[in-house]
């Protein structure tokens, strides 16, 4: 059954990203508030390889069992690459797209071998999905998968779509991650049907859609038997957990199996999310963001920001100016010392990569690295060999590998 916690009432008045940026900046908030980690600059700074460029505003990187590579673009192509990077060639049988905003072709993820077994990999993705019949002028996020052979995809189906499909291109959310038990995490974001100056439209607390929630399905687009039972009539058995804005940033925790999420804030109150069954995480009630346009980004948040007692605290913010986070990979290799089981995040609007330390399952210190600006971090992935790379979206994306 679906619970709620106590968290910590969060009173918000200061940005860690601006504490990043200027030092001697005081916080109001008790010390063990998300905003509150402390924020360390302490040893060398990593820097960048190229691996790849020459992506037209790249999505998404996964690696197949042998070691190439997988990359999505926006505009609908998606690329095979050699190993070393340096071959590439674009990947056949995808269904059309409706590339506009933040849609397109999105995420993409090669299934575990033990979940869809066979001699080819069987690859899923998201995609903007445009609508038919009565829904022709809508879209929404779905979820395809097909068999890799060669440079095609064959016996292509979509095996999941969000509900309602909307108007507007934008909070497709759309991350894929897979559980321990062969279960697939996707995260759905509110299409920005939520506006938290017009009460009574909580899209993203209406069990009856999967707007703005995480939904857990079967390999194949089923409802596991195992997923949070809600009382509400007319729920959708297949969210996981609700309350998300637009989550662009999830993993798996790799000694709990929890899946972990990043979601984008509205004027500022990007969150780090610990995601649970049956939890509540807050949007459009409760946020430390402001309403969009609000002039005193330093003292406004949504409802006051207080998650308690309805609502799941996230475990950091960034408030109130937002980094945009979307991206995000626990480090399980040993080639960057001192940072083992730590957590990493890309940012878009602030082009930087965050590493943040665990203890717990509490955030107790964040970092933004590269000192030298690298462009808009889309995807952080680890790859088979131990390192972290990166994506940028960008017309002239690349793919980096980070190096310490």
């Amino acid at each position: 059954m679906p619970h709620t916690t106590r968290g910590h009432r969060l009173t918000l008045c200061m940005a860690l990203l601006g504490l990043a940026l200027m030092s001697g900046c005081r916080s109001e908030a008790p010390a063990n508030t998300p905003t509150n980690a402390k924020l360390t600059r302490t040893g060398s700074q990593p820097s960048v390889e190229e691996v790849a460029r020459g992506f037209e505003h790249p999505w998404a990187l996964a690696f197949l069992p042998d070691g190439r590579m997988l990359v999505s673009e926006r505009g609908g192509r998606l690329w095979l690459l050699s190993a070393d990077g340096q071959q590439r060639q674009p990947v056949r049988g995808l269904p059309p797209v409706v590339a506009r905003g933040q849609g397109g072709l999105l995420d993409v993820s090669v299934a575990p071998t033990s979940v869809v077994p066979g001699a080819d990999s069987w690859v899923y993705w998201t995609y903007s999905e445009p609508g038919t019949g009565a829904e022709a002028r809508l879209q929404g996020t779905a979820v395809a998968r097909g068999r890799l052979v060669g440079d095609e995809l064959l016996d292509v189906q979509v095996v999941y779509r969000q509900v309602p499909k909307t108007s507007g291109h934008g909070h497709y959310g759309s991350r894929l991650v897979w559980g321990r038990d062969g279960h697939l995490f996707v995260t759905l974001g509110d299409r920005q049907r939520d506006d938290p100056s017009r009460p009574g439209r909580e899209h993203a607390q209406n069990l009856g859609t999967t707007l703005g929630k995480v939904v857990r399905l079967r390999a194949d687009g089923t409802v596991p038997a195992d997923n949070p039972r809600w009382p509400t009539p007319g729920a959708r058995p297949e969210v996981y957990s609700l309350g998300h804005r637009n989550a662009q940033g999830a993993a798996l925790h790799p000694d709990t199996g929890e899946l972990w999420l990043t979601e984008h804030g509205p004027q500022g109150g990007d969150e780090l999310n610990r995601v649970l069954p049956g939890r509540n995480h807050g949007w459009p009630l409760v946020s430390a963001g402001c309403p969009y346009g609000s002039p005193e980004v330093h003292t406004c948040q949504v409802n006051g920001g207080h998650h308690e007692p309805d609502f799941e605290p996230p475990l950091s913010v960034w408030a109130p100016y937002s980094t945009a986070p979307s991206g995000l990979a626990f480090n399980t290799a040993k080639r960057y010392p001192g940072w083992e089981g730590h957590l990493f995040s890309g940012s878009l609007s602030g082009e930087t990569l965050w590493r943040i330390e665990l203890k717990d399952h509490q955030v107790v210190a964040r970092q933004p690295l590269l000192e030298r600006k690298v462009g808009r971090i889309r995807d952080v992935r680890m790859g088979p060999d131990g390192w972290l790379y990166l994506v940028t979206d960008e017309e002239d994306g690349r793919i980096l590998r980070l190096v310490r």
